[in-house]
C-alpha cells in the first residue's frame, strides 16, 4: 500500500506542474552550453532559471561564475536541485515555488525551457521588468511575433533593452 501511495505522490509532483509550465525534461549538454554561451554574462552577473529541474543548468552557470536563482515548482526536483547545488551556496539559490507568482530579483539573463503556450506570457513579464537590459535564452520554443537576435543549436536569444 505504501508503494502505491509513494507512486501517486511522485506522479502528482511531476504532473501538476503542467498547469504552470513545462514538464521535467533534462536539458542536453550541447543546448545548455549554447544557451550559456549566448547569454554571454560576465562573472558575478545574475541569471534566473525559470524551471530549474534537477539543477544541472544552475551548476553549469555557477561554474562560469554567475550568481544564479533557480525556480522549481516540483518539490522533489527542487530538493534535488538544492542538494546538488549546495557546494555553490554563495552563488546559487533554489526557490521552491511557481515562478509566475514570485518577485524576480534583478537579473542580467534568463534561461527557460518552457512550452510554446507560455511564451507570450513570459514575454509580457520580462518586458515589464524594470531592470533592463535583460538577455533571455529559450530552449526549443520561440516567442511568437518576436524575432530572436541569434539562434544556435535550438536555442533562441532575445534581448530586452531599456
Amino acid at each position: 500500500m505504501w508503494v502505491a501511495t509513494v507512486f501517486i505522490i511522485v506522479m502528482f509532483c511531476f504532473a501538476f506542474v503542467l498547469l504552470f509550465g513545462a514538464p521535467y525534461v533534462p536539458t542536453l549538454d550541447a543546448q545548455m552550453n549554447a544557451a550559456l554561451d549566448l547569454l554571454d554574462l560576465e562573472k558575478g552577473q545574475t541569471m534566473l532559471e525559470l524551471g530549474c529541474g534537477d539543477g544541472k543548468v544552475l551548476i553549469a552557470a555557477a561554474v562560469r561564475g554567475y550568481k544564479v536563482v533557480g525556480y522549481e515548482l516540483n518539490p522533489l526536483l527542487a530538493l534535488i536541485a538544492w542538494l546538488r547545488t549546495r557546494r555553490y551556496r554563495g552563488q546559487v539559490k533554489v526557490v521552491w515555488g511557481n515562478f509566475w507568482a514570485q518577485h524576480w530579483p534583478e537579473a542580467d539573463g534568463i534561461f527557460v525551457f518552457l512550452l510554446d503556450k507560455f511564451m507570450v506570457k513570459l514575454d509580457m513579464v520580462v518586458t515589464a521588468q524594470p531592470n533592463r537590459p535583460i538577455r533571455l535564452v529559450s530552449f526549443a520554443f520561440q516567442i511568437p511575433g518576436k524575432e530572436p537576435v541569434v539562434t544556435k543549436d535550438g536555442i533562441f536569444l532575445y534581448v530586452y533593452e531599456k
